[in-house]
């Protein structure tokens, strides 16, 4: 009789590395919760206060090591729980989903009329700075935090230069409920880099006064962003 232990059912190091980086970008989702959402939640109280505290700060390196630990935090979870934090997130997730599709339907409209307005030359060097800030945040390690927040600003700039007031005030309600899904959108290095050329490619299309290329360049960006958000999405319910 073979006395030696089976170990051909304990996962890969690569597998276990996967479950953790799952496990983390969970916990990382669970700082773009409101207060009521997190209470739906049944969490150890030390998981639930590193929650709130990453959720107050700003996204810079502090955030990062907070996230981190949260990953730690997540890994002591029970399985009941995670199965409750994974329910509660995919409810945003479809309710992210669907707020998205029409940020990005009426961003298409945006670019266009910046792209043939008569006013933008004075646009273009503050979009080229901010390009600048993406090309570079691009490579930054880590989950994107800097890129996404030259995004949000990039955005902002163009929604103002719009000019249009209606159109501000829906582009700023859907940014505020959709920012978990751009996440998930820009989550790795690849996908950043994959942004960046879509707004450079928006750059040259105001700078030729070409609106039809401004929308395809938006709509293409949307079906980009869609497609990292789903697989991101479906890697992590596989990892579960």
């Amino acid at each position: 009789m073979d006395d030696t232990p089976e170990f051909d059912d304990l996962p890969s190091k690569s597998q276990r590395k996967r479950d953790m980086d799952a496990l983390q970008a969970i916990g990382a989702e669970l700082t773009e919760l409101n207060e009521q959402q997190l209470a739906t939640i049944d969490l150890p109280e030390s998981l639930r206060d590193a929650v709130r505290e990453a959720r107050a700060m700003k996204h810079n390196e502090a955030r990062r090591r907070l996230v981190q630990y949260i990953g730690k935090l997540m890994r002591q979870l029970d399985a009941e729980t995670l199965d409750a934090v994974r329910s509660v997130l995919a409810e945003q997730h479809r309710g992210s989903a669907s707020d998205a599709l029409a940020l990005h339907q009426v961003e298409q409209w945006r670019d266009r009329l910046i792209a043939e307005s008569p006013q933008r030359d004075a646009l273009l060097p503050l979009i080229e700075e901010d390009i600048r800030r993406l090309v570079q945040a691009a490579e930054l390690p880590g989950n994107g935090d800097e890129y996404i927040e030259t995004v949000t600003r990039l955005n902002r700039l163009l929604t103002q230069a719009a000019g249009n007031r209606r159109l501000q005030t829906i582009l700023s309600s859907l940014a505020v409920q959709t920012v978990r899904y751009t996440r998930l959108g820009l989550s790795s290095a690849d996908r950043r880099r994959q942004s960046v050329r879509h707004w450079q490619g928006l750059l040259q299309a105001i700078h030729d006064g070409d609106g039809d290329a401004a929308e395809r360049i938006a709509r293409q960006r949307v079906i980009d962003s869609r497609d990292a958000a789903v697989d991101l999405l479906r890697a992590q319910q596989a990892a579960a």
